[in-house]
């Protein structure tokens, strides 16, 4: 008796000691569609392979081809904050593209609400703060979700764009060397990294090395960039935008920058409501259908 006890107690001490066994990570829809525009839960590629991310689809009636947008979430670098950020829908900003014909898809980020894991995008302290590697790491995770859904048969291979707020913002500004015709354009809400330091208004960590990074960014665009701020933006004012906007420019980037209208208390988050969306609905809309260049005809 003593002998089987003394087994028993070896097998359970195996057991709880023995490493977990993965779940196998399962990729795709979630749940069902609901309201509004098809709502449904995605589970998408990380840079974890072994964690999806968490991401909402929003989508028109009917099977598609649709044109896709992805939108990129803002980001903090306070950890508790990040844990508690609920799923991100900018539904109003969805609700536009949905009735222009996109399928929309907002990903959660690792290191954010469900979706949890470690934060990629670390960006450092303000002494040793590397924006440009904060920035490539955004985009790696916005590219990952673009490239998921780009597989599925009711999305189109080409001419996606990508819309980003913030810290997404950011993300989508080191994504403009990537393939022109998989990504026709990016717009970026009030892009940037490390506003509010501290917590102070209109204060930003290492503002030189921000600059400094937007102009790396330029150097190897191929894809152009609308890029808009709200003139009551706290986080990155209008000057400052429009000087990381110009370095970005002058680097060689081409974009196209607007400073919109006083939108709500705070503009930095004009983009997560319908009166900011319809603040920017014009050049949202110049955006998604650049004019065509008019042939002229050889003397």
């Amino acid at each position: 008796m003593r002998l089987i006890n003394a087994f028993a107690l070896l097998s359970l001490l195996a057991l709880l000691t023995a490493p977990p066994v993965c779940a196998q990570v399962t990729f795709g829809a979630s749940g069902d569609e609901g309201a509004p525009f098809r709502r449904q839960e995605w589970r998408v590629p990380s840079p974890d392979a072994d964690m999806a991310a968490h991401a909402l689809l929003f989508r028109p009636a009917g099977a598609g081809p649709f044109r896709l947008a992805v939108i990129a979430h803002a980001s903090t670098q306070n950890g508790l904050r990040r844990a508690q950020m609920p799923q991100p829908e900018y539904r109003a900003l969805a609700a536009f593209l949905v009735a222009r014909g996109f399928a929309v898809l907002v990903p959660e980020r690792l290191g954010h609400g469900a979706t949890g894991g470690r934060y990629v995008e670390d960006q450092g302290g303000c002494d040793e703060a590397d924006y440009a590697r904060s920035g490539r790491a955004t985009a790696d995770e916005i590219s990952r979700a673009l490239e998921f859904l780009r597989k599925q048969d009711f999305i189109r291979k080409d001419a996606a764009i990508v819309i980003g707020h913030s810290a997404g913002g950011w993300g989508a500004l080191a994504l403009v060397n990537a393939d022109p015709k998989a990504i026709s354009t990016i717009i970026a809400f009030a892009p940037g990294r490390g506003g509010h330091a501290n917590d102070e208004p209109n204060r930003i960590c290492a503002p030189n090395t921000l600059v400094a990074a937007a102009a790396e960014f330029g150097r190897a665009a191929r894809i152009p960039v609308t890029w808009l701020v709200a003139a009551n933006d706290s986080y990155f004012a209008p000057a400052f935008s429009q000087k990381l906007a110009e370095a970005f420019r002058g680097a060689g980037g081409k974009t196209d920058f607007h400073v919109l209208p006083t939108v709500g208390v705070e503009g930095h988050a004009m983009i997560e409501t319908e009166a900011g969306v319809k603040a920017a609905s014009g050049e949202l809309a110049r955006a998604l259908n650049p004019p065509k260049p008019v042939a002229t005809k050889k003397p």
